[in-house]
């Protein structure tokens, strides 16, 4: 049994996963953010990979991805961050056992080496993959296989406009979880969840095969709770990287950022 469905089997609601990029706010603090989730009640940590075009993210995270950029990130430097991140410090600190997911985009995976890529992935190991712009033929045809030959899991993303027809198929087609973006817009924007009720309750009565995380516009307590009425858990992006931006200690500023959502 892999680390999501474990979560997923031993938690059946409230489920938070919280999303960070690579190498913001500093090159080397990717390691520390993380921990610094993991120890302040994220479920699932979704870890960015900065790309010049990021089409399905909102201006924060944008800028936070160049910035990383800026910072010298890049896949290779990722994975050498991430060499030791399940093992234990030499001071005795626990590494992450929490789902890591990776989100990003398909063309510096493609120039990293898509086998390469889930090879090095799994090595880590990294849970799963979440890569907005890989479509479902190309996934089915080339890219799944080798995504499974390697034991990940792979999360495709719907929204209300996406017909239930098409939902059952990319239900059936991911693992881990199904991504519900709370509408078709990009990260950050803000969200009336009684508009979006209705959507989130339509695919709670599909009983689909995975579980479902709403992401895009859950920043607090009041939309977190919205957001997991009529599904398993929920993502946070936008509001979590602009409170660290602001933060002076990154492990302070999740705690005061997280504690009142998990809390």
């Amino acid at each position: 049994m892999n680390r999501l469905e474990e979560l997923f089997q031993r938690k059946k609601e409230k489920v938070l996963n919280v999303y960070c990029t690579a190498g913001f706010p500093e090159p080397d603090s990717t390691l520390t953010v993380m921990k610094a989730l993991q120890d302040n009640g994220a479920d699932i940590i979704e870890l960015g990979m900065p790309y010049s075009d990021p089409l399905a993210d909102g201006p924060v995270i944008q800028a936070s991805g160049a910035r990383a950029l800026q910072n010298g990130m890049t896949i290779e430097k990722l994975f050498a961050q991430l060499k030791n991140v399940r093992n234990s410090s030499p001071s005795g600190d626990g590494g992450i056992y929490v789902p890591i997911i990776l989100m990003g985009y398909m063309n510096p995976v493609l120039q990293y080496g898509f086998e390469r890529f889930c090879r090095h992935a799994a090595d880590v190991p990294i849970d799963g993959l979440i890569l907005p712009d890989l479509p479902e033929h190309e996934f089915e045809t080339e890219y799944g296989p080798i995504i499974k030959r390697y034991g990940l899991n792979f999360i495709f993303l719907v929204t209300p406009e996406t017909s239930e027809e098409r939902i059952k198929k990319l239900d059936a087609l991911s693992t881990g979880f199904l991504y519900a973006v709370s509408s078709s817009s990009t990260t950050g924007k803000q969200q009336d969840f009684n508009a979006v009720e209705q959507y989130l309750q339509r695919l709670q009565n599909m009983h689909l095969k995975n579980p479902v995380l709403v992401g895009f516009g859950i920043k607090d307590r009041q939309s977190f709770d919205a957001a997991c009425k009529h599904a398993s858990g929920a993502i946070i992006g936008t509001a979590y990287i602009k409170h660290i931006e602001q933060a002076d200690d990154i492990e302070a500023g999740t705690k005061a950022f997280l504690q009142p959502i998990v809390g």
